[in-house]
């Protein structure tokens, strides 16, 4: 199991309900991971594969995501020009954060 799969993995368990309103969702392309992340405010759901419209898509490095996961470190001017990380909605990625414990 690769790094950006166990972190996918463990997500659920870290997972606060309550935190978040409405229902979101997110695709990672992390390496050669691809995943639906679907969140809500009782539910977090990680579905393989492209499930469909994502209000927010990421394409990152596995250690840009491990990184914002796992230590909520936003991703660096350095990691964004190098093609490290790109997202669709930059304002998601702090619900994302605030959805879950931190590792």
């Amino acid at each position: 199991m690769s790094s950006a799969q166990a972190i996918l993995a463990a997500l659920p368990g870290r997972f606060i309900p309550g935190k978040l309103t409405r229902e979101v969702s997110y695709y990672f392309s992390i390496g050669d991971q691809k995943v639906t992340l679907r969140l809500g405010p009782q539910r977090c759901e990680v579905v393989p594969g492209n499930a469909g419209n994502a209000d927010c898509v990421v394409k990152a490095d596995p250690a840009v995501f491990e990184k914002l996961v796992v230590h909520g470190q936003a991703p660096g001017a350095l990691d964004i020009a190098r093609g490290r990380f790109k997202t669709s909605d930059v304002g998601l990625l702090s619900l994302l954060k605030d959805a879950f414990r931190p590792a």
